[in-house]
């Protein structure tokens, strides 16, 4: 068996997956069909929007297929049409044992974390949150309890202490594909050698960080939390869906223009006040808030805020 002949049928939706299908494509493996989520409305106009994933499919010929369910038997019956030795998973959505166990050679998934690390739909938000200082990339068998299979490669980066989420997603992104790639050649070697593919059981033992989905709630500022804190936790959700002020210390003068705001950048400050900067004490010193996005607004620096801010109240005189 080489690349040329298993039969692989490719499963994701969001930027993250593109990259791993497309080392997929051009790397010569056989790619027979792709499974992603069904075309959403967006925008004001409210058109039916095809899921990165499925540009890309479209773009290179390949055959797309979008369950609304995927226990529906007239997608499982298409799904087995196709034949597939192996079926690979990247950012997609949890799927039933009749589909993971279907190929003779199983279900991968690529993770975006150091599993057992991290398990759920936010890996690499959580990671930079936490304010860890490395990551990685997991590719691991699919079972019945979600991002628990045993694993068959790992690999890990840094993260550095200016970066924020989009930057640690992209170098993921990129990563993970090679790492996905690197998967289905071991998975050919052990078939081509007889044997189980060499695998890994995560270890459960360990104290272990979950990744949970990310809500509203979830990316609000809590200006009672100390200055480190406060700024991986900015750092962890930016750029998207990003950081926003629920509510700043009632004495602040601008606690009431600022609620809302969405925060993209801080810094530590040792500084109460400073011109042209917005300064917010916290538990433990000061937060510098580089830039913003008020409801209905343009991101912008501090600095160009509170000129618009005096601007604006300058017209009102």
């Amino acid at each position: 068996m080489d690349k040329q002949s298993i039969r692989i049928i490719y499963m994701g939706t969001p930027d993250f997956a593109v990259e791993s299908l497309r080392a997929l494509v051009e790397g010569g493996y056989n790619i027979v069909a792709v499974v992603t989520m069904p075309d959403k409305p967006a925008g004001r106009g409210h058109q039916l929007q095809f899921s990165a994933v499925k540009q890309y499919a479209l773009s290179v010929g390949l055959p797309v297929l979008q369950p609304e369910r995927l226990k529906d038997e007239a997608f499982l019956e298409e799904l087995r049409s196709y034949q597939a030795d192996l079926q690979i998973v990247v950012a997609f959505r949890m799927l039933p044992e009749v589909v993971w166990n279907m190929p003779r050679l199983g279900t991968f998934n690529l993770h975006a974390s150091l599993l057992p690390q991290y398990r759920g739909a936010a890996p690499i938000n959580w990671a930079v949150m936490n304010g860890d200082t490395e990551t990685g990339a997991t590719t691991f068998m699919l079972q019945h309890e979600i991002d628990t299979g045993n694993i068959i490669l790992q690999e890990r980066i840094p993260i550095t202490d200016d970066e924020n989420v989009g930057s640690v997603h992209d170098r993921l992104m990129v990563m993970g594909a090679t790492l996905v790639t690197r998967t289905v050649d071991a998975i050919i070697d052990a078939e081509n050698q007889g044997i189980a593919l060499p695998t890994i059981p995560q270890n459960n033992t360990i104290s272990l960080r979950p990744a949970p989905k990310i809500f509203k709630d979830t990316c609000a500022i809590d200006f009672s939390w100390n200055a480190e804190r406060i700024r991986n936790h900015v750092r962890g959700l930016s750029p998207y869906p990003a950081a926003w002020i629920n509510e700043m210390p009632a004495s602040h003068p601008l606690a009431d223009l600022l609620k809302g705001a969405k925060v993209y950048k801080v810094a530590v400050s040792s500084l109460a006040e400073q011109k042209g900067h917005i300064i917010v004490p916290c538990a433990d010193g000061y937060i510098d808030l580089q830039e913003l996005q008020l409801p209905g607004k343009k991101r912008m620096d501090a600095a160009a805020l509170l000129n618009g801010l005096k601007n604006s109240l300058n017209s009102k005189h």
